[in-house]
């Protein structure tokens, strides 16, 4: 479970990086950046949605504060 989260952030991270890229790039002249940008969001939805199924199935549990 832990691999599938770091993976989901380096996915997300890098299509914030490629939003970043197209963004500098064409300069506002394509709808490449906002491609990059929702696909960051349905990411980011996707690993929230992930997360919160596998804690209703018991897959992964909080440790609280110590």
């Amino acid at each position: 479970m832990k691999s599938l989260i770091a993976i989901a952030f380096i996915l997300i991270l890098s299509s914030l990086s490629i939003a970043l890229f197209f963004l500098m790039r064409d300069k506002g002249k394509s709808n490449r950046t906002v491609q990059a940008l929702a696909m960051r969001v349905a990411l980011s939805i996707t690993l929230f949605l992930i997360l919160l199924g596998s804690y209703k199935m018991g897959w992964i549990a909080p440790t609280g504060l110590h």
